[in-house]
C-alpha cells in the first residue's frame, strides 16, 4: 500500500525508498514486530478469559508438561497472522498476485486450524475435527491457489526446477496441480507436528522465512535470477516482503512464546505459516529446496508415519515417542536442550538450502 508514496519521489526524494523490495521488507518486519508486542497482551489475556482451561496437555507425553503448560491459552497463532496481515498490506506493492495468494492460503489454512483449536479447547480434548475433512479443506484450498499460481506464472510455472542442475526444468503439466497441493498441505501439517514444544516451531518458521525471502527477492530479479541460474519470476520478488513480515511477527510471538510460554501457536499459527511456506515455495518453483530448508519439519512429519506404519504393522514403536522432538525428551534431553538444538538444526539446513543456489 505505501508503495504510491514513490509516485511523489520527485517532490521528496526520501520517498523514493519505498521503490525498493529490501526497504519494504525491513519496514514489513519492524510492523509485525511492534504489531504483535504492542496488541500481544490483550490478546493473550482474552484467549485466556475466554478459553478457561487453556490448550489440553497430552497425558501419554513428559509428565512435566502436565505441570508447567497446563493452562495455557493457544491460539497464538491469531497475534502472527495479525501482525503478518497488516505489514503486507502496509508495505507490500498489492498489485502483485503472488502477494494475494500466499495471504489467502495462510488465511484459509488458519481458519482451518483455528476450527480444531476451538473444539478442543470446548471439548478439552486433543480431538479436534474429522482429519479426513480437514485434509481435504486444506486440498482444495491448495488447488485453488496452486491453479491462480498456473494462471498468474510464466510458461514454465507448471515446471519442477532441480537445484544441482541449471536451466532444467521437468515439465509437470496438469500434474502440477496434483504436486503443488501436495507440498503446500505437507508443508503446514509438517510445521503443525513440530508445534510441541514453547518456541520449538516459531523460530524455525523464522529461519525457513528468512531463507525463502532471499530466494523470493533473488527469483523476481531478472539480473540476479540470470546470474544464479535460477528460474526468474516476475512479481515474486514481493514475497520477500511476506517474509519479512512473517519473521518480525514471529520475534514478537517468541517474546510471549519464550519458556515457559504465555501462550501457544496452535494450530492456528502452525497450519498457516506451514501452507504460507508451502505455497511461497510452489510460486517461485523451490519446492525441493524447501525439503532441505525445511528439513526439520520434514523429519518431524516422517517420526509421526513412520511410528503409525510401524506400530500398525508389527505392533512396535520405533521411538519413544513422536513427533521426534518427545522421543529426545523421553531419552532425558530438558526441553530447552531439545528446542535450542533443533534451532540449531534448522539455521544448519537453511544455509544448505541457500548454498544450492550456487550449485548450479
Amino acid at each position: 500500500m505505501l508503495t504510491w508514496l514513490s509516485q511523489y519521489s520527485h517532490h521528496f526524494s526520501l520517498l523514493n525508498l519505498f521503490r525498493y523490495i529490501t526497504f519494504r521488507t525491513g519496514g514489513a518486519t519492524a510492523t509485525a514486530l511492534f504489531f504483535v508486542f504492542f496488541f500481544g497482551p490483550r490478546t493473550i489475556a482474552a484467549l485466556r478469559l475466554k478459553q478457561g482451561k487453556g490448550q489440553p496437555i497430552r497425558l501419554d507425553g513428559p509428565q512435566s508438561h502436565l505441570l508447567t503448560k497446563k493452562g495455557t491459552p493457544t491460539m497464538g497463532g491469531l497475534m502472527i497472522l495479525s501482525g503478518l496481515i497488516v505489514s503486507t498490506v502496509l508495505w507490500a506493492n498489492l498489485a502483485s498476485r503472488y502477494v494475494w495468494i500466499v495471504l489467502l492460503v495462510m488465511i484459509g489454512f488458519g481458519l482451518i486450524g483455528f476450527y480444531d483449536d476451538y473444539l478442543k479447547v470446548t471439548r478439552q480434548s486433543h480431538n479436534g475435527f474429522s482429519g479426513r475433512t480437514r485434509l481435504l479443506l486444506e486440498a482444495i484450498i491448495a488447488v485453488i491457489a496452486c491453479y491462480a499460481i498456473m494462471k498468474v506464472g510464466t510458461s514454465d510455472t507448471t515446471g519442477l526446477a532441480l537445484p544441482a542442475v541449471k536451466g532444467y526444468v521437468m515439465d509437470l503439466g496438469i500434474f502440477f496441480l496434483v504436486f503443488g497441493p501436495f507440498v503446500i498441505i505437507a508443508a503446514g501439517n509438517a510445521v503443525n507436528l513440530t508445534d510441541g514444544l514453547d518456541g520449538l516451531a516459531i523460530v524455525p518458521v523464522m529461519i525457513a522465512a528468512a531463507a525463502f525471502g532471499i530466494i523470493a527477492y533473488l527469483a523476481g530479479n531478472a539480473i540476479f535470477s540470470a546470474y544464479l541460474g535460477i528460474n526468474f519470476v516476475p512479481g515474486a520478488g514481493e514475497l520477500a516482503v511476506v517474509c519479512g513480515g512473517m519473521i518480525g511477527a514471529g520475534l514478537g510471538f517468541l517474546w510471549f512464546n519464550a519458556p515457559p510460554a504465555q501462550i501457544f501457536m496452535g494450530d492456528t499459527g502452525s497450519l498457516a505459516l506451514g501452507g504460507l511456506l508451502g505455497t511461497i515455495a510452489v510460486a517461485i518453483k523451490h519446492e525441493i529446496v524447501l525439503i532441505i530448508v525445511g528439513g526439520l519439519f520434514v523429519v518431524e512429519a516422517l517420526s509421526v508415519i513412520v511410528q503409525v506404519v510401524s506400530f500398525k504393522l508389527t505392533g512396535r514403536r520405533v521411538f519413544k515417542m513422536a513427533p521426534i522432538h518427545h522421543h529426545f525428551e523421553q531419552l532425558g534431553w530438558s526441553e530447552p536442550q531439545v528446542v535450542v538444538r533443533f534451532w540449531i538444526i534448522a539455521f544448519v539446513l537453511a544455509l544448505v538450502g541457500l548454498s544450492t543456489l550456487k550449485l548450479r
